[in-house]
């Protein structure tokens, strides 16, 4: 539903899917008595649209929990579920690298002012070399110069111990830089991509499709009745049931797959040059493994019972799009949740 280009949202709907969107947002806001200003606006599209899972979850406890929304809980809805909340640890990182190379630059005129006034002591002092003849000035002469000597060394000396510290605590800067756009990309509940960078992979992989040999494949899942388990057991085993099967996604992928969160409970695989007989062999290994295992509540050892996932492939086509492409996967796991569940669909029986 939207994608990001650094750290703000961009929607592509139709505009008939947005309109939709629009005559449901509209009578939310106003029975919660939301102002409809644009931060709004965006929060409710996306709560209404149903791709962003963990919007919906906390929109629906505030719901449930009567809880006011005024503008600082809008806000801060805002930033952490439809603007990247990492930017706020970006610009700490910006901020601190420009104060550290102010510094930097401070340290290094200050021994450039001492370098150049070194350098007019010693040409004041050859000079007096020049024109002295007495073996007592000479000797005072190249004191002077030792001594100027020693100070520029001294000096040097600093500068290279200030660059080291500088040069150690930008390593410092750039590992937590590296830290802030892992962040960026990643789902934080469950470790997968997150949607944003799904939907990123999804248009750069389109992009230079030609370049995998056997084809590419998205498969999408959704865990079967996952409501249940929250309604049942709560929001906190519903998190660890989600953790569970992104482990379990990840052992049965190849290591050039892409994971990510799609929604809520809803996962997806980006399965670059490989073909369809092994993409579905894939997801019918999750399947299964997911299906057989028996998870437990930890506290209680209570059984949470069996838990299945539904599952649409498509292979990528010469003329899809990213609507095209993601769509027709969605139809394929809408006919496998149609058709009884628990069950792998293709889009070559579409």
């Amino acid at each position: 539903m939207s994608e990001t280009i650094s750290f703000l949202p961009s929607y592509k709907d139709q505009p008939t899917k947005a309109a939709e969107y629009l005559r449901q947002a509209l009578p939310l806001m106003s029975r919660n008595k939301i102002s409809t200003d644009p931060t709004n606006y965006a929060i409710w599209y996306e709560y209404v649209a149903g791709k962003n899972g963990a919007l919906k979850e906390a929109i629906d406890a505030m719901i449930e929990k009567k809880t006011a929304f005024d503008p600082a809980t809008s806000k801060a809805l805002y930033k952490k579920y439809i603007c990247n909340d990492s930017i706020e640890s970006f610009e700490s990182v910006r901020s601190n690298l420009l104060k550290l190379l102010g510094k930097t630059q401070q340290d290094v005129n200050k021994a450039g002012d001492t370098a150049s006034d070194a350098s007019g002591q010693f040409c004041e002092k050859t000079k007096l070399l020049e024109n002295s003849k007495d073996i007592s000035d000479i000797k005072n002469i190249v004191s002077e110069i030792v001594a100027e000597t020693s100070h520029l060394a001294e000096a040097s000396q600093t500068l290279k111990k200030e660059l080291d510290k500088t040069n150690s605590e930008i390593e410092t800067l750039r590992s937590e830089l590296e830290i802030v756009k892992e962040a960026s990309v990643t789902d934080a509940l469950t470790g997968l991509l997150n949607r944003r960078a799904f939907d990123s992979e999804i248009n750069n992989i389109i992009e230079v499709a030609e370049v995998y040999p056997q084809g590419v494949v998205l498969l999408l899942m959704d865990l079967d009745h996952f409501k249940r388990v929250n309604d049942n057991f709560g929001h906190l085993v519903g998190d660890k049931v989600l953790r569970y099967t992104s482990a379990l996604m990840k052992q049965h992928v190849d290591e050039n797959h892409l994971v990510a969160r799609y929604g809520g409970e809803e996962m997806a695989v980006i399965m670059p040059d490989t073909n369809r007989d092994k993409a579905i062999e894939i997801a019918n290994k999750i399947r299964v493994a997911l299906a057989k295992s028996r998870l437990q509540r930890k506290d209680n050892g209570e059984s949470i019972g069996q838990i299945t996932i539904s599952i649409g492939a498509a292979k990528l086509e010469s003329h899809d799009t990213f609507d095209s492409f993601v769509g027709r996967a969605d139809e394929c796991l809408y006919k496998a949740k149609e058709t009884g569940r628990n069950r792998v669909i293709d889009d070559s029986t579409l």
